[in-house]
């Protein structure tokens, strides 16, 4: 069965006409689903029963089924677990802030990535997402906040999966998002964070898009990068570097790093230094994030002084630095946590 989320206006305009219908009906079932927010062909009163019949025989209006939702004691962040048609779990988080409302969406079941700190990986990757399961995230958390008054501002390809490791499929979520006939999401409020797939950055560089890319940095240098970020042993860290220059001077956008603090792996003064070395000229910002404890790996959040000293060295370089308070501990909201959870306890009422 088809998924409407897979469609362009188009096609599903030639799908109705094969079946005998009028071609404009594709813009007033597009109007149900993306303006109305109406799932539920029954509900679409302007279309004649006959028509609901075929539509219900044809599209499919939903590939996730919510599965678990959390959300965190602030109420601004909720995490969402999705269950995917072939039982497979991911996860969705968003993230309230002001005016601000942003989903980080997963693209893959579980990650190839392995990084030491992250949940996602730690049972590598099982499969891709289609572009409808990642679009459908989105969608279905823009259904949650529609019922407040409110909407999806912001999309970051952040949650579980490395994105450029299922090029096509990212690529096509997107365009969807972009959609003025859908949730007509600005590229320029759409973010794709990698681990640094060189190829996949260079393919990106050369779309006509005006989405962010974010680089998952995490290591001020190639020797610990490979220790945190197995993956990063494929593509060494000058190379990804040169990649994110050339990918920053076509788009003539700034680039933004993310770099998790691990405690005595990564946060040292030391480390500071050999990052400012590293990033120095470039116009970029490093986004520091504290690490958010997964259960089961064995490292440590720095404390708070650390912290401040890491982004004071940096800063005193001419490195502009952001500190990204983290959101939704209570929750379990780092990457792959809620899904990791959830089949952990699967496993201890089954055993």
């Amino acid at each position: 069965m088809l998924s409407i989320h897979d469609l362009h206006i188009d096609e599903l305009a030639k799908l109705l006409t094969e079946e005998g219908e009028k071609s404009f009906r594709a813009k007033q079932i597009f109007h149900w689903v993306y303006e109305k927010k109406v799932c539920d062909f029954e509900r679409m009163s302007d279309l004649n029963q006959s028509l609901r019949a075929k539509l219900k025989e044809k599209l499919s209006l939903s590939s996730i089924r919510q599965k678990n939702v959390e959300a965190s004691k602030d109420a601004e962040t909720i995490k969402f677990l999705w269950e995917l048609s072939d039982g497979k779990l991911v996860e969705s988080v968003l993230i309230c802030s002001k005016d601000r409302r942003t989903v980080c969406v997963s693209s893959q079941v579980g990650c190839p990535a392995r990084c030491a700190f992250c949940a996602s990986g730690k049972e590598g990757l099982l499969r891709n997402l289609s572009a409808d399961e990642i679009f459908e995230q989105v969608y279905q958390i823009d259904l949650y906040l529609h019922e407040k008054g409110e909407r999806v501002s912001h999309v970051v390809f952040m949650g579980m999966g490395e994105p450029f490791e299922n090029y096509d499929n990212v690529l096509k979520t997107i365009h969807l998002l972009n959609d003025p006939m859908r949730l007509n999401i600005s590229q320029r409020r759409i973010t794709v964070s990698t681990v640094g797939v060189v190829e996949g950055i260079q393919r990106f560089m050369q779309e006509d898009l005006s989405v962010n890319l974010v680089l998952s940095l995490h290591a001020p240098n190639q020797h610990i990068r490979k220790k945190i970020i197995p993956y990063s042993r494929k593509y060494p860290l000058e190379d990804i570097l040169n990649a994110m220059k050339a990918f920053a001077k076509q788009s003539r956008r700034d680039i933004t790093y993310e770099y998790t603090l691990i405690e005595g792996i990564n946060d040292r003064p030391e480390h500071a230094e050999e990052l400012a070395l590293l990033l120095k000229g470039q116009q970029c910002t490093v986004n520091l994030i504290p690490y958010n404890p997964v259960p089961g790996l064995h490292l440590k959040r720095p404390e708070k002084e650390s912290i401040e000293e890491f982004r004071r060295i940096l800063t005193s370089n001419d490195i502009v630095t952001t500190w990204r308070y983290t959101k939704g501990k209570d929750i379990a909201a780092a990457c792959g946590q809620l899904a990791l959870r959830e089949k952990e306890s699967v496993y201890v009422l089954g055993s």
